[in-house]
């Protein structure tokens, strides 16, 4: 990979490069594509898809509790709250 193609990378990933950064990037990508290279060359064709078993490991919500049953002891750890619900500090 060339240095002019590692500055294009980094520009579309808004990041600055040193001009040492570029040229280990440079060496680096180069290996990082051999491997991905020789990856694509292994024949899967004869391999038959394996599919474990699927099933939804999440658990039922049958023993879920009423709206509201928490809120006043959960909002009573809170620092601060105003009008039911959790007072923060504005961060934009």
């Amino acid at each position: 990979m060339e240095i002019r193609e590692i500055e294009n990378l980094a520009k579309l990933c808004r990041i600055r490069l040193s001009e040492v950064e570029k040229g280990k990037l440079a060496k680096e990508m180069d290996s990082i594509l051999d491997f991905v290279a020789q990856i694509q060359e292994v024949k899967t064709e004869s391999l038959k898809p394996r599919v474990g078993d699927v099933r939804n490991v999440m658990r039922e919500d049958s023993n879920s509790h009423e709206s509201e049953e928490y809120t006043e002891a959960i909002l009573a750890e809170a620092p601060k709250t105003e009008k039911g619900y959790f007072k923060v500090k504005k961060i934009l």
